[in-house]
Formats: structure tokens, sequence, C-alpha cells
């Protein structure tokens, strides 16, 4: 990354409820005509279903700022969501455990068209190791380090049953990554200087139950 843009990035803070829909912006993007140059803040905002003063504040904290009349060129704010989200340069990432869940995440093209190579895949289970899945090998967890070095690995993905998740994001903030996407049904503990995501897949349809006998309401961030 130019040294300009590091700080540039580095000095500049946006609340994380920012942070968290800035990807939601750069997929509303994507669903744009090829052939439109330019979008509105009220179009953006219908597209991402927030109101357009929230579309207007969010993106001022990257210094774009629309034309009126004209809105936001389309190729400069992609540009600078990408630059933002860390996605010019791409990062390597490591998925743990290849059972159902694992080896769906591995084929999936998703990650790779958003700048992350998955390029190395881990687990314990003798029957799996050395087996192929999305065209890598699964290698064991006990050469996990030697992975995160060569690659310079900057995410794990962890698709482990629960009781075993705590012990592989132990390892893999031992072996040097500094972000974890958790896809185990358990929260992690925190860890300074490590930033970790969960997604629990069965407590999205427990909130999904919750909504099925009441009325749908906007939802608010």
């Amino acid at each position: 990354m130019p040294l300009d843009c590091a700080l540039v990035k580095e000095n500049r803070k946006i609340p994380p409820a920012t942070v968290k829909r800035l990807p939601l912006y750069l997929q509303c993007l994507d669903q744009i005509d090829s052939d439109s140059i330019g979008i509105s803040s009220k179009n953006l905002a219908d597209l991402a279903k927030v109101n357009d003063a929230q579309v207007r504040r969010d993106l001022s904290y990257l210094g774009t700022l629309g034309t009126r009349g004209v809105g936001y060129d389309i190729k400069t704010l992609r540009n600078q969501l990408q630059l933002e989200l860390g996605l010019v340069e791409g990062w390597s990432a490591v998925i743990v455990g290849v059972g159902n869940l694992g080896s769906a995440l591995a084929h999936y093209g998703g990650f790779k068209d958003k700048g992350f190579g998955v390029v190395g895949l881990f687990d314990d289970d003798p029957k799996k190791i050395n087996s192929q899945v999305a065209g890598l090998v699964v290698t064991p967890l006990s050469k996990m380090e030697e992975y995160c070095k060569k690659y310079n690995v900057a995410i794990g993905i962890i698709a482990t049953p629960g009781e075993y998740a705590q012990g592989v994001a132990d390892q893999l903030i031992d072996c040097g990554v500094r972000s974890i996407l958790n896809f185990a049904p358990v929260l992690l503990k925190n860890v300074k200087d490590v930033q970790i995501r969960s997604v629990d897949l069965s407590q999205e349809l427990q909130i999904l139950s919750y909504y099925l006998d009441r009325p749908i309401l906007k939802a608010v961030d």
C-alpha cells in the first residue's frame, strides 16, 4: 500500500457501525447498471435499506463528497470503499475445520472475488488429511504456523465444532493471525489487538424465529 494511503487510513477514525455498512454499500454498487456513472445518496440508501442522511454521513468519513444534482461518481466511490476496507492489496486466509461447512466455504468463489485468497485448509481428522477440497490439500494443524508465515496469512476462518474453536483461535493467534472469522457456535475470548467476528447460524435462525409470528418492523442498527 502506498505510504500516503496508509497514513490516511490510520489517521481517520471511522465508527464501528459505519465500518459495518461499508461492505454493504460496496455490494450495492455491484448491483447498479454498468453503464451508470453516478448514483445519488437516496438511490444508494434505497438499495442499502438505510436513510440517505446516513449514507451521506457514512461516506463523509471516507472524504467522499457527492455533487448536488449528480451524486457520487460510482467508479471513484467503489475505489474508495475498496481502499478503506483493505481490498486493494488482497489478503491471504486459511480455513480450519474441513467438515461440511468448511468445505462449502472453501468452494465459495466470493472470497476471491472480493480480494481474499484461501491458501490453506487444516483439520486434525486423519481421514481428511491429504485429501483435496477446492483444489487445496487438507493439512494437519501442526503445519499451520509454517503456512501462516509462508503465505503471510492475515485471516483465520474457524469452521470447527464448538468445543475445538477456542483452541484453534489460540493457535491462530500464536501463528500471528490477527483477524478471525468464527463460524463455531461459541463465543471466543477477546484478545488485545485481535479482531474477532462471529457468525452463529443457529442464533440467526433463532432471531428469525422470533419474528415469524410478529409484524415486520424496519430494522434499526
